[in-house]
């Protein structure tokens, strides 16, 4: 029998292919409400599809799954799964014929959405807002362009995609990480423009999109001095002033992995969730740092949630999916997708940690 418990502000990672019981133990702990998979748990699609039918079987309501599945770098499924482009390649079609681009966006955003949903996937932390300025490595391909414009179509394209395919959109990274050189995971990055100029460029699809689709958005973890002296992700400006008021924005904002190095600045991981939440963030992320994740639910308090957590959290609930893995890739529009990616030439073999 599922236990019942509502869904909590903390998203965790375990540990392999199959759930150990310290994974049952902690999933099945009030204050969590999502997991996160990496590459670690995949080994094909049947196997992933049981994982994710043990996990959503563990409470009612079920957690929510997610990956971070961009393509390119970023795409934790491969084998067995088609192989999704680097989004830069949309923004290079784009140049030369935008509403082609725009159509293949929106092919791949389905794919996307029906292959993860098959196997159970709730959604992906997809997809990246950010500008490519060409001086971020982090970030880099994942960009679809420069130009804010183009960012913000093929990102709604990619959203609409993903939406018809039965899966909602998370954005990132809030407010803009494409600018700073420094790589989050490693590095505090300091990005010094001014509120106007990000208004005017990274802003731009956040803003489009925010009352358009996206059901979810991450920040960075950046300082933007010239803004507020905390990383996005742990400033009430952001968050609560920025993106909430001046944007609109009524989704679930995420934080990114709280055990990256960018966000250090806030203290221990008992510090950090505390921080995140009381700036805005809804559901928090960490990963890969078991004991911490311990450290963390041991002493964070329900009231932390937002008391609005349950009702945010089921629009990135995946719509039930009837047909089988095999049974989607025998699909036209399938077929017409993987079409547009042949087309587009790219090779995804790279990773991202």
């Amino acid at each position: 029998m599922k236990k019942r418990l509502a869904l909590g502000p903390v998203m965790l990672d375990v540990s392999g292919a199959a759930l150990t019981d310290e994974d049952r133990r902690r999933l099945q702990h009030p204050l969590v409400g999502g997991v996160i998979l990496f590459g670690r748990n995949y080994q094909s699609p049947e196997q992933i599809a049981a994982l994710c039918a043990e996990i959503h079987a563990l409470r009612e309501p079920q957690l929510l799954i997610a990956v971070d599945h961009e393509g390119g770098r970023v795409q934790r499924f491969r084998e067995g799964f088609s192989s999704i482009p680097a989004m830069r390649r949309l923004g290079s079609l784009w140049d030369k014929e935008a509403s082609l681009a725009v159509r293949f966006a929106e092919d791949i955003g389905w794919l996307i959405a029906t292959e993860l949903g098959a196997c159970g996937v709730d959604f992906s932390f997809a997809p990246v807002l950010d500008l490519d300025f060409g001086s971020s490595a982090v970030i880099g391909d994942r960009a679809f362009h420069r130009d804010p414009q183009a960012v913000a179509a093929l990102g709604a394209a990619l959203i609409d995609g993903l939406r018809s395919g039965g899966m909602a959109a998370v954005g990132k990274h809030f407010p803009g990480h494409g600018y700073v050189a420094a790589d989050s995971h490693l590095d505090v990055p300091v990005d010094d423009r001014s509120l106007e100029e990000m208004l005017r460029e990274d802003l731009v699809p956040f803003a489009r999109l925010a009352r358009a689709g996206l059901a979810g958005v991450m920040p960075a973890h950046v300082v933007y001095p010239k803004v507020d002296e905390q990383p996005a992700g742990y400033s009430r400006v952001w968050l609560r002033e920025i993106l909430r008021r001046q944007l609109g924005f009524r989704g679930v904002i995420f934080s990114d992995d709280l055990s990256m190095e960018g966000a250090r600045v806030a203290g221990g991981i008992v510090q950090r969730g505390r921080a995140a939440l009381a700036a805005g963030c809804d559901m928090i992320l960490v990963c890969n740092r078991p004991a911490a994740a311990d450290d963390l639910l041991e002493s964070l308090d329900a009231v932390d949630a937002r008391r609005d957590l349950g009702s945010r959290l089921a629009a990135l609930q995946a719509r039930p999916k009837t047909p089988s893995f095999a049974q989607v890739r025998e699909l036209p529009r399938h077929q017409r997708a993987v079409a547009a990616i042949a087309a587009l030439g790219e090779d995804a073999t790279r990773r991202i940690a």
